[in-house]
């Protein structure tokens, strides 16, 4: 079988990279940051909060952690369920025990559901970002613009219905369309935690202006590691600590770099789990790293 004469035509390939939001750079060239406190890592713990439901449309591909077997899948639901109604106040009583905050983005359509958990969660000073429509609303290359923008709209009306200006945004599975940037950043959003194509905050262009990206590593999410990947959760917490201490040998050479990962509550939130989190915490004062939202991160840089 022959090969489409269009197989290779991408009308965004260009010299050097193939987008046009950042610009292309090596890692010497970075301005060195400097994290308060002296700390050569800066940490930043995202606490994914999410619902999924019985009957994703799975368009077009289910986010991860969907739905496994037909319906009613009332196993994976409810483990899921689970992580919002239990495992998540674990993390939080493991986070306030070393006075820690961290970055909790929520699905909009969740805002009025998960109420008490909402309160709790600022309560105890960390920072709520946007996590899309909901775990169903999956942003792609092939989804009709005007669809696309009225979602966008939808999660800032609904945060703003909830008394809640998040800056930052993540978008439901990290995925998003060639628009996303822009239709955020006219929304007021100027993080994001979808990218990671560095380990320090990286200002994107859009044309509403710039939106920081801020680094949350795919290479360390729980989820990954310890479902799909099927690791121990000693090796999950040895990596998390060892990415720690090689960012925080090289900061001489680089300055100081971000740590960005997951603790997904249905995951790490687990009775048999919640002590790889403990050491994790424990490891990362261990070593002085700031422990910082992403506001935080990305105010501190802001300023160099």
């Amino acid at each position: 079988m022959s090969m489409p004469d269009d197989y290779l035509t991408y009308p965004k390939r260009a010299y050097g990279m193939d987008q046009d939001r950042y610009d292309w750079r090596v890692s010497a060239d970075r301005p060195r940051l400097a994290w308060p406190t002296g700390a050569a890592v800066a940490a930043m713990i995202v606490v994914p909060i999410e619902h999924h439901p019985l009957n994703p449309a799975g368009k077009p591909f289910k986010h991860p952690g969907a739905m496994v077997t037909p319906y009613p899948d009332l196993r994976h639901y409810t483990t899921r369920d689970y992580g919002n109604r239990v495992g998540v106040y674990r993390l939080l009583d493991a986070l306030k025990a070393r006075d820690l905050k961290a970055t909790f983005p929520v699905n909009a359509n969740q805002l009025e559901r998960l109420k008490p958990l909402i309160e709790a969660i600022l309560l105890d000073g960390h920072e709520i970002a946007a996590y899309g429509l909901s775990t169903d609303h999956i942003h792609w290359g092939g989804l009709d613009p005007a669809d696309e923008a009225g979602w966008v709209d939808q999660v800032r009306t609904a945060f703003d219905a909830a008394d809640l200006k998040p800056r930052a945004w993540l978008s439901p599975a990290r995925q998003q369309s060639f628009a996303t940037l822009d239709l955020i950043a006219k929304a007021g959003f100027d993080l994001c935690l979808d990218w990671e194509q560095d380990s320090v905050p990286l200002a994107m262009r859009t044309v509403h202006g710039p939106v920081v990206a801020l680094p949350v590593s795919n290479e360390l999410d729980d989820r990954t590691l310890l479902i799909d990947r099927r690791q121990t959760e000693d090796d999950w917490s040895g990596q998390v600590l060892e990415a720690a201490a090689c960012l925080k040998a090289e900061a001489p050479r680089y300055g100081g770099q971000v740590l960005g990962f997951t603790l997904t509550p249905y995951v790490a939130g687990q009775p048999f789990r919640i002590h790889a989190v403990r050491e994790i915490l424990a490891g990362l004062a261990k070593d002085d790293a700031w422990v910082a939202t992403a506001s935080q991160i990305a105010d501190v840089a802001a300023r160099g």
